[in-house]
């Protein structure tokens, strides 16, 4: 289990008084998506997070591989995977899928993702709240002419956050085994495991990533992924999960831009939360990309961001509308659609409009004037 990093000794340094053009609270995919869309720009960029940058796994670590190679991350990854499986009691289908996922090493990704980040500072802090200018750490306050949140579903820089479980989060656990076996994201829809949601078993060149999750944020899913492990054969070891959000929140508010799972960006039904992070990530900074060089106002940047989140809305609605309807489905009945979607057509169809709603040809998009609209049609 992570230890927390916050600098110790003589490193722990009074941050207090410290003043930067852009503060990025959060080191993980959104948070640096942020910081390397600013690298070169010559302002004062300063990351902050509780745990050193690649300290802190928390999800499954799979992404899909167009996204991996158009952010310049191959190195990290450890398993491409060419297709997905599901299962219910009452069958199995294989969707041999027209791009991949990769498996990754999360702690190498996010050094990759730091080095393409110029020349970005980090400190090891816990932030605490915002405040008039600036944030409170357990360091000191810290100014900043744009702040972004990229902290996660807490939404720390919130004056109205919220906690489960009465929130619209969802509830994940895995386990980490040594396992070389496996070759597609294999995704279980079994009741007798949980009642709304899904398992999982990610292959991960000789480690298995094996998980549950649910919608009901008040579930327990302990219990259910150590018997998944067992009927996959595999020691319930190394753990680690989280909660994830699904549902769109406001992606600005006081003065504040959030990113990634703190503005909801995490999609519902799959639980999918990487690429959104680098997709709403790689947005953000370019408007505050903008900002730096004169383009626009501070003001101005804040409602494009905010307008560029929302207008995925009708994905995210659709997809929550899934997340609900499916798992009342008779099981027999949802088999029967698995068995539909399955056809080859369908798989190509659905998979490459999935894909298109954060399409991984956005990495290369260039200014922030291209972003004012989603990239992909019937967003």
């Amino acid at each position: 289990m992570a230890v927390r990093a916050t600098a110790r000794g003589s490193e722990r340094t009074d941050l207090g008084g410290t003043e930067v053009d852009v503060l990025i609270c959060g080191a993980s995919f959104a948070g640096l998506a942020v910081a390397r869309e600013l690298a070169n720009s010559a302002a004062r960029v300063l990351v902050v997070d509780r745990y050193e940058i690649g300290e802190r796994a928390t999800s499954a670590c799979a992404a899909p591989t167009p996204w991996l190679l158009a952010l310049g991350l191959e190195r990290s990854i450890r398993q491409e995977i060419p297709a997905m499986s599901f299962a219910t009691p009452h069958g199995r289908w294989r969707y041999p899928l027209p791009w991949s996922w990769s498996s990754f090493d999360y702690r190498q990704l996010c050094q990759e993702l730091w080095r393409q980040c110029g020349q970005a500072r980090f400190e090891t802090a816990k932030v605490e709240s915002l405040v008039e200018g600036g944030i409170k750490t357990d360091r000191g306050i810290i100014r900043a002419g744009m702040i972004v949140d990229a902290l996660g579903w807490r939404r720390v820089l919130d004056r109205e956050g919220y906690q489960p479980p009465d929130a619209p989060l969802s509830r994940g656990l895995e386990v980490h085994p040594h396992d070389d076996r496996g070759e597609d994201l294999d995704i279980w829809i079994d009741r007798s495991l949980v009642g709304r949601g899904y398992g999982w078993s990610v292959p991960a060149g000789g480690e298995r990533r094996v998980g549950i999750g649910s919608y009901l944020p008040r579930d327990h899913v302990r219990e259910p992924v150590v018997e998944l492990a067992s009927r996959l054969d595999c020691d319930a070891v190394n753990y680690q999960g989280n909660w994830f959000p699904h549902r769109l929140r406001d992606a600005t508010g006081d003065q504040v831009f959030f990113v990634g799972d703190s503005a909801g960006h995490c999609v519902p039904l799959s639980g999918e939360g990487i690429r959104p992070a680098f997709y709403f990530g790689i947005a953000c900074g370019r408007e505050i990309r903008a900002v730096l060089e004169g383009k626009q106002p501070l003001a101005e940047a804040l409602v494009k961001y905010r307008d560029f989140s929302s207008s995925h809305s009708r994905f995210y609605s659709l997809t929550l509308l899934l997340q609900q309807l499916l798992p009342a489905l008779p099981p027999r009945v949802l088999s029967a659609f698995l068995a539909v979607m399955s056809r080859p057509w369908i798989v190509r169809r659905a998979f490459g409009w999935y894909l298109n709603q954060a399409s991984p040809s956005f990495a290369d998009a260039g200014s922030a004037a291209e972003i004012q609209q989603p990239v992909a049609a019937g967003v």
